[in-house]
């Protein structure tokens, strides 16, 4: 019986490998619904939920970047806080545009007001680097109590060493996170 499904499918096969996807008045047939095609289309349709949102990790991990910006900023302007953070992380990274220290902290400073723990850290740090903010020992340690407090492991480990950068960013160029004001 395997045998027999297995051949009928083999001899289907042909009919079935060029399908296309056909748009018109009517509708689309047979849409892109995996991939990059089906995201790219996401995009133009400005489809926001949060299993479409999870999925820019992928369109970044696969080195489109200008692909992945426009993902993440229309899901962050939709108010995901995920993808706030990775916007901070393209923006301080200059992936898919210029490196802009501003524009990073101020994507970590919009996760933070969310009450997103990362985006908390993430602003914290800004703060007591001075990077992108000027800096304020004061309130960063605020915003890594927060997220902390939020049970944020980094959070914590970042208070036990007396909120000193290199306690969680040992590796950090320090010419890039160096303050700038």
């Amino acid at each position: 019986m395997r045998l027999m499904s297995l051949i009928v499918i083999l001899l289907a096969w042909p009919a079935f490998a060029d399908v296309q996807t056909v748009e018109d008045d009517a509708g689309t047939l047979n849409p892109q619904d995996t991939g990059i095609g089906m995201l790219k289309r996401k995009i133009e349709l400005g489809m926001t939920d949060m299993v479409t949102c999870s999925m820019g990790y992928y369109v970044t991990k696969s080195g489109n970047h200008d692909l992945a910006r426009k993902f993440f900023q229309q899901c962050a302007d939709a108010g995901y806080p995920g993808a706030m953070t990775w916007m901070s992380q393209m923006e301080n990274n200059g992936l898919g545009g210029d490196y802009d220290p501003d524009a990073s902290a101020e994507w970590d400073r919009r996760a933070a007001e969310t009450g997103d723990p990362v985006g908390k850290f993430n602003y914290g740090l800004n703060l007591l680097r001075g990077h992108g903010v000027p800096q304020d020992k004061e309130l960063g340690q605020n915003y890594v109590d927060q997220a902390a407090a939020d049970g944020l492991p980094i959070a914590k480990r970042l208070q036990g060493a007396g909120y000193d950068p290199d306690e969680v960013t040992p590796d950090a160029d320090n010419w890039k996170y160096a303050p700038l004001f």
